[in-house]
């Protein structure tokens, strides 16, 4: 038909399509708008630009940048082309530090993270923060009124600068997203208070780049603010750092949840859903998980119990900046997981490799979101993390980084010293060889990869082996030092010379391939609620058995003493003991093991302090066992209690190991032939500092009201408040009896014992710790609970013995200390005089 036109319409319809480039033709000849409405001439917008032609806005000077948006960038200004196929998709924006200066957090730190959605609407562009946190099924009433309760808030709005040459797409300047201060973007509202950030710095903040890859936009941009307490740098009055903004398009279908127990560790995403058939709302969890299917024409070979490999397996790219010696124990580290996933069904389920170099593969990039990268870091932070990026609508795993810092090695190197040195030849140095630190190397590799795939901290995992077991080489060779490599049981502090051939370190173990089974195999042709009765079963297959315990890493107050940072064995006296014998084999070699001629003696202060670390260690594995409460996630129907309390035995030995480990001065610690190498005075505030700490502990508000709540609901067979006090008493001041004079050590130690007390009779209420699996809090009234009362009662127990002690001491400055420890009680018991 359009042959038959004559050449007069013809040169009239090239002006039209010149001067409306937003209209298309149709088969029919008409002129329609790209949404379909009838096409008019373009308005202006608010500013006075109007909808220019495409070649106007986007010059042949704009250098372009293909992927989920075409991104152009013109002069100084960045321009989004978007499909109008991905109007209304949902996309999560995760913003993370790239670079920054001293104080201002670490490279890869996570910020923020929202779903956001791009919308068309007149002549504007809306960019409108969209919520998961609350949900109803669409097909349900309540949908409704969930819809209206959860407006989606506009975070930024963008007039329409063009239409794509073909009409599909829709061009707008973002430029003002990235250079102006659009919170959820930068820095995060408590680092602003943290630093009293007052406005943004515009002209000294840009935008680095803007990258465009398939799935996933790349925003980086340099953001200074006008802050009156910068961490550094504070004679500039500012604050800068990079941003990294990493907008990822979500899947069109989200995966099928799995949804979480409590029984099994997992990191999860949750939702309010007002769509359940329940008579309140309800909070639902499902895993974080990386997406493994069976292939179709696996299914049946996988229902007979053989292992199949997955549609798409979980490949982590080994960083090019990584040192070539390291990187075959990183890959090591990652690929020790396919053993865990063989227990799922699955096999080279998870890979490594080398990131191809420039030459091999010129469009590659660590930023893509198609990679999941170990990210080799440049950075004096002692650490490695392994985060991730998930779907908030399913716990689907998009992508994740494991950032690695060069200085992952210091640590190492400190703890495989000081917990092995005094049974491993290897480690009596502080320069391992290559091999050596390499399968350090690969055992924190693995550790964090397990984050990387959903795991938390199993921190109640080591608790399952019996302490003298640890000493077995058979047992541990093929078990290791715990049945989970998530839980921090770093190396085997047990361990005794003569001890030969016994294992240092934990593997993947039998709680890990027992959870990535639980949490990825697959279960076929069952809804997310018809799974939930098939896992529960896997669960109850190995209740009560302490090898497929989870237990929650504790921040702050440690109230399960059983689920502990850096711990081993089953009882925490006999395995610290062990420990201390070892420590005090490393202290007379230190010099020897720590020194070369010629250097400064700062390996031989960085080992030592460790000894200290290492030793404190032990005593906060012990009292916390004081007041202690353990846990055991149960479900209905299971028998036994969630929450049961330390044996009072136990909480006694407890304490008396304490008094006699370091209440009783650790002469071992006091090496003068060290001291006269690393420090001109300090040995003498820090014995004060370690009996402090663990004194404030024993006698924290929260033990001593769950040792008061214990003897209410047990009388006589729970360990009471005041005999603890009394045991400890008699523990810290011995020499009121016989006599003894009172050496400096002991005299601080004493005057803590009266301060803690002081404080206990002025202490705030205390709340109950809410919405954190990780933070444990006790709830009390501390003025109208028994402790006060306990507290006074000590007090006056305590001088009259002071009192009673002054007549056996013919030491002058002993009678100087307790005639001035009689006096601060007093000043306690009568503030007012």
């Amino acid at each position: 038909m359009l042959k038959q036109l004559s050449s007069k319409f013809l040169l009239v319809l090239s002006v039209l399509l010149v001067l409306s480039s937003c209209a298309t033709i149709n088969k029919a000849g008409k002129s329609k708008k790209a949404d379909g409405a009838t096409a008019k001439a373009p308005a202006k917008n608010p500013n006075g630009n109007g909808i220019q032609p495409y070649n106007k806005v986007i010059t042949k000077d704009a250098k372009s940048d293909a992927g989920l948006f075409t991104v152009h960038k013109l002069d100084e200004k960045y321009f989004y082309e978007i499909p109008d196929s991905l109007f209304e998709r949902e996309m999560l924006m995760v913003t993370r530090i790239a670079k920054t200066a001293n104080g201002l957090g670490f490279g890869g730190g996570k910020q923020n993270e929202q779903v956001l959605r791009w919308q068309k609407k007149d002549k504007k562009v809306l960019l409108r923060v969209v919520s998961y946190n609350v949900v109803a099924n669409d097909s349900l009433p309540v949908h409704e009124a969930v819809v209206n309760s959860n407006f989606e808030p506009v975070l930024a709005t963008f007039p329409v600068k063009a239409i794509g040459k073909d009409s599909t797409s829709t061009v707008i300047d973002v430029t003002s997203l990235f250079e102006g201060d659009i919170k959820p973007l930068g820095l995060p509202l408590r680092a602003r208070k943290g630093f009293k950030v007052t406005r943004l710095e515009n002209d000294k903040s840009f935008i680095e780049s803007i990258k465009s890859y398939p799935q996933n936009i790349e925003s980086r941009h340099v953001k200074t603010y006008s802050a009156g307490e910068p961490p550094s740098n504070t004679t500039t009055g500012t604050i800068s750092i990079e941003l990294n903004n990493s907008m990822i398009l979500l899947p069109k279908v989200p995966m099928k949840r799995r949804y979480f127990d409590e029984r099994v560790g997992w990191f999860t995403s949750s939702q309010t859903d007002y769509g359940l058939d329940v008579q309140r709302s309800k909070s639902v969890e499902y895993l974080d998980r990386w997406r493994l299917e069976v292939k179709d024409e696996d299914i049946e070979k996988f229902k007979r119990g053989e292992l199949v490999e997955p549609k798409k397996p979980i490949v982590y790219y080994i960083d090019r900046a990584t040192p070539e010696k390291w990187r075959k124990y990183i890959k090591q580290g990652v690929e020790d997981w396919q053993v865990a996933f063989e227990a799922a069904g699955f096999k080279n389920a998870i890979i490594a490799k080398d990131a191809p170099t420039p030459e091999e593969d010129p469009e590659w990039s660590p930023e893509d979101v198609r990679y999941s990268v170990v990210r080799y870091l440049a950075s004096p932070i002692p650490n490695a993390n392994g985060p991730h990026v998930s779907d908030p609508r399913s716990g689907e795993i998009l992508e994740s980084d494991i950032n690695w810092y060069h200085n992952v090695m210091s640590l190492l190197r400190g703890w495989f010293f000081v917990q092995t040195a005094a049974i491993n030849p290897e480690a009596q140095s502080t320069e391992f060889k290559d091999e050596v630190m390499g399968r350090l190397i690969r055992f924190v590799s693995s550790h964090e990869v397990g984050h990387t795939l959903g795991l938390p901290h199993n921190m109640g995992s080591s608790i399952a082996y019996p302490v003298e077991k640890l000493r077995d080489a058979a047992f541990t060779q093929k078990y290791g030092t715990a049945p989970s490599i998530m839980d921090y049981a770093r190396f085997n502090y047990v361990a005794q010379p003569g001890d030969e051939g016994v294992a240092l370190m934990p593997n993947i173990g039998i709680y890990d391939k027992y959870s990535i089974s639980w949490g990825y195999r697959p279960i076929l042709d069952k809804t997310a609620e018809e799974e939930k009765e098939i896992l529960n079963q896997w669960i109850l297959k190995h209740a009560g058995d302490p090898l497929y315990r989870f237990g929650h890493q504790q921040a702050g107050n440690v109230v399960d003493p059983s689920s502990q940072t850096e711990d081993l064995g089953d009882n925490a006296m006999l395995a610290s003991e062990y420990g201390i014998r070892n420590l005090k084999r490393i202290v007379p070699n230190l010099i020897k093991w720590t020194t070369t001629e010629g250097e400064t003696y700062e390996d031989l202060g960085e080992m030592y302090g460790h000894v200290i670390s290492q030793f404190n260690r032990y005593m906060g594995h012990v009292s916390n066992n004081i007041g202690g409460v353990y846990e055991y996630y149960k479900a209905a129907g299971q028998d036994g209690a969630v929450y049961t309390h330390v044996d009072k035995n136990h909480q006694k030995e407890a304490l008396q190991f304490v008094i006699d480990q370091l209440f009783e001065t650790p002469e071992w610690l006091l090496n003068q032939e060290i001291f006269n190498k690393i420090e001109y005075s300090g040995s003498i505030e820090r014995i004060r500092g370690l009996q402090a700490r663990s004194l404030n502990n024993i006698l924290s508000v929260g033990k001593m009201a769950r040792m008061i709540e214990n003897e209410a609901a047990n009388g006589n067979d729970a360990y009471k408040l005041t005999d603890m006090m009394r045991d400890l008493r008699n523990g810290l001041w011995t020499e009121l009896r016989s006599g003894k004079a009172i050496d400096t050590y002991r005299r601080n130690l004493q005057r803590a014992h009266i301060d803690r007390l002081a404080y206990l009779m002025t202490a705030p209420n205390q709340s109950a710790a809410k919405g954190s699996r990780y933070v444990k809090g006790t709830a009390v009234n501390t003025s109208q609970s028994d402790i006060r009362a306990v507290v006074r009662a000590e007090l006056k127990s305590l001088q009259n013995a002071i009192r009673s002690g002054l007549g056996r001491t013919g030491n002058s400055m002993s009678r100087i200390h307790l005639q001035d420890a009689s006096e601060r009680i007093d000043a306690i018991l009568n503030p007012n005089g």
